[in-house]
């Protein structure tokens, strides 16, 4: 049975360009302009995804959000014309499982689709991924290897690891890494990330848990 999908978008062309895709790829789309359509439609129609426009009219993305988390079992993916809503957007903790900036192309909506739809059939118990954290020593393995982690690195990965999937903007990471509010650069957190990378790399060269989002963030998926 293929997965469906409901897309909220009020830029018609927009919302046809996004369904003919991913129809094309093998979803069942359904497509609404409005937000105070959405609650109605998902109440009577199975609903696996909802890509979800920010700015809609009669009821705004983040209260549609809001409502379908504390009602609806099901996937959201935000989607914002602006990239730093993003940060905001994150703060607020609604709970949507990715965010998608606009301008952006049907094949990466599409790709980010396929990801959260993924993450969402592994169900809510955690992978197992080989990763082993020792608090008591600030150290990290993966396959029972060292990765020989610096302290500050170790706290990075750890917050990371801690939420698979999850995307944490560079400040939230710069908050959970120093806490004694020191005044650090987001190049500080791309160092960090770039050589906890290599070190992974080191010892699971064939595979990338570390995920970078542009003008936004990192996230951990094994």
């Amino acid at each position: 049975m293929a997965e469906r999908i409901l897309i909220v978008e009020d830029e018609e062309k927009l919302a046809g360009l996004l369904r003919d895709y991913l129809v094309q790829e093998g979803y069942e789309v359904s497509v609404l302009h409005r937000g105070d359509e959405v609650e109605p439609w998902v109440r009577t129609h199975p609903t696996d995804l909802v890509l979800l426009d920010l700015m809609l009219p009669g009821k705004g993305g983040l209260e549609v959000c809001k409502a379908l988390r504390s009602s609806a079992d099901l996937s959201i993916i935000m989607v914002t014309a602006r990239v730093d809503e993003v940060d905001r957007l994150l703060g607020l903790g609604l709970g949507a499982d990715d965010y998608i900036c606009k301008p952006f192309s049907p094949r990466e909506v599409g790709a980010r689709v396929k990801a959260v739809l993924r993450r969402a059939k592994r169900g809510a118990a955690p992978q197992e991924s080989g990763l082993a954290l020792d608090d008591s020593a600030f150290k990290a393995a993966i396959g029972g290897k060292d990765l020989g982690l610096t302290a500050i690195e170790y706290q990075l990965l750890k917050v990371l690891a801690a939420h698979p999937g999850r995307i944490y903007t560079r400040d939230q990471l710069i908050d959970a890494m120093y806490r004694d509010e020191r005044v650090v650069s987001d190049r500080t957190v791309d160092s960090h990330i770039k050589k906890i990378r290599k070190k992974i790399s080191a010892v699971q060269p064939d595979r990338e848990v570390i995920h970078s989002l542009y003008g936004v963030g990192y996230k951990y998926e094994w």
